[in-house]
């Protein structure tokens, strides 16, 4: 259901989408069923493509592109001709387009690496100016119900204000996504000082230093996952929590936690885990698993479409 609804605002939206992968038949696939459903307006970037989708060769705008890396690349002492490769290079490609306006977003990675899709973002888009943290959620959707989990698939270890910034990066993209209000818990083995440990107080101070910058926004940690979750609970090992069980977005200590987490939820709850969502770059620029199926593919490309608007 939450997906119908994201597909319906994508639609409403009408953004360029620039699919980098192009020499996927999944990725051609997805691009033209984009089409068809009017999600968006997909734009493949590559070459050797056999499709009806509009085909962007990189070749055609090298030299934009090529000046724009120079530019943007200047003082980390990049040559013309490493420019000018880069600009060859799909991925650097959509994402200089994407910073220039001729896309609003790009999804990536069906045959790239998390790593590459990252590096070129970061060398063509660049980090949101609200935050210092590139990181990545999971949509977790079931037919009557969505969950936001943050981060699984960037971050190994975060400090606590790393844990902020993802959080607050979640908490823009839930609002835009799923249309309600965020309600953020830090997660922890202990629930409000039922345990002591340094992994407890760096979320503790996460959320702490959430609250205050946020104020707006209901939070609390640390917090167990069952005091974050269910009412009843939070009643009893939490009465005082704003979150109150009703949390809307997890945020996990470690990679660790949310790697493991939302892999078990979508294998044993019946979820399906949309992601890893990229977020804190400047513009949506957003990853996929190389095992992504077309799907997902279109999926991901309707939620950029969603975060572009």
């Amino acid at each position: 259901m939450i997906l119908d609804t994201i597909v319906r605002k994508a639609s409403q939206v009408q953004r360029i989408i620039g699919l980098p992968d192009a020499t996927d038949s999944r990725t051609i696939d997805a691009a033209e069923e984009l089409m068809a459903r009017g999600i968006c307006t997909p734009v493949l970037i590559g070459t050797g493509t056999h499709s009806s989708v509009r085909t962007l060769h990189p070749e055609e705008v090298v030299d934009r592109v090529a000046h724009e890396i120079l530019v943007r690349r200047a003082s980390k002492g990049i040559t013309p001709e490493q420019a000018r490769e880069l600009a060859l290079h799909p991925l650097y490609a959509a994402g200089t387009l994407l910073s220039l306006g001729s896309l609003h977003g790009v999804v990536a990675g069906s045959v790239s690496t998390t790593a590459d899709v990252v590096r070129a973002a970061l060398t063509t888009v660049g980090i949101a100016k609200d935050t210092r943290t590139v990181s990545s959620f999971f949509l977790m959707a079931w037919e009557h119900r969505s969950l936001i989990y943050t981060d699984c698939g960037i971050v190994p270890d975060p400090t606590a204000e790393q844990l902020v910034d993802i959080a607050h990066s979640a908490s823009v993209n839930h609002k835009l996504l799923v249309g309600t209000e965020p309600v953020v818990a830090f997660l922890s083995f202990s629930t409000k000082g039922s345990a002591e440990h340094p992994h407890v107080e760096k979320v503790r101070a996460a959320a702490a230093e959430f609250a205050s910058r946020y104020p707006h926004i209901r939070c609390d940690g640390e917090l167990q996952a069952d005091a974050a979750l269910v009412p009843m609970v939070a009643e009893r090992k939490a009465p005082a929590s704003p979150v109150a069980g009703e949390a809307n977005i997890l945020v996990f200590p470690t990679l660790d936690a949310g790697n493991i987490a939302y892999k078990l939820t979508e294998r044993l709850a019946g979820a399906k885990a949309i992601g890893p969502i990229l977020q804190g770059l400047a513009q949506p620029y957003c990853d996929l698993s190389r095992g992504c199926s077309v799907e997902d593919i279109v999926s991901v490309a309707a939620i950029t479409a969603v975060m572009a608007g």
